[in-house]
């Protein structure tokens, strides 16, 4: 099976204190895979770095490649070229994600049209 997200030895640390120690995971095409655990577990610090949104203060160590390329060693406008094209996120707290005065629609077609370069408004959203 082609693996589409591979995470081996992740560990992250916010100052003196371990967040994720030595995590493994793969995800293959068309697999779906949930993390569960209590709050505090590492949960979303996992996540956010797979995509580099870590605070700066965090260390990363380990490897997450993403269709083979490692992210970590990506440069920022590496990844800044294929996040929203070809991996993102969803984040939990939909109050900080959307704009509850604009329209979804419109806001989902905002990072469409960024992202694959269209220059005309996607009618569907008016």
């Amino acid at each position: 099976m082609t693996r589409l997200l591979e995470i081996e030895s992740l560990n992250i640390g916010f100052g003196d204190v371990p967040a994720v120690r030595n995590l493994d995971l793969s995800i293959g095409v068309g697999e779906t895979l949930a993390l569960v655990g209590e709050s505090g577990s590492g949960k979303s610090a996992t996540a956010l770095s797979i995509l580099r949104l870590l605070p700066r203060s965090a260390t990363v160590g380990g490897r997450i490649r993403f269709q083979g390329r490692d992210l970590l060693a990506m440069t920022q406008r590496g990844l800044r070229d294929i996040s929203g094209r070809e991996i993102g996120m969803i984040f939990q707290e939909p109050m900080v994600s959307l704009n509850p005065v604009l329209r979804v629609g419109e806001q989902i077609a905002e990072t469409i049209i960024r992202k694959r370069s269209i220059s005309t408004p996607l009618r569907a959203c008016a």
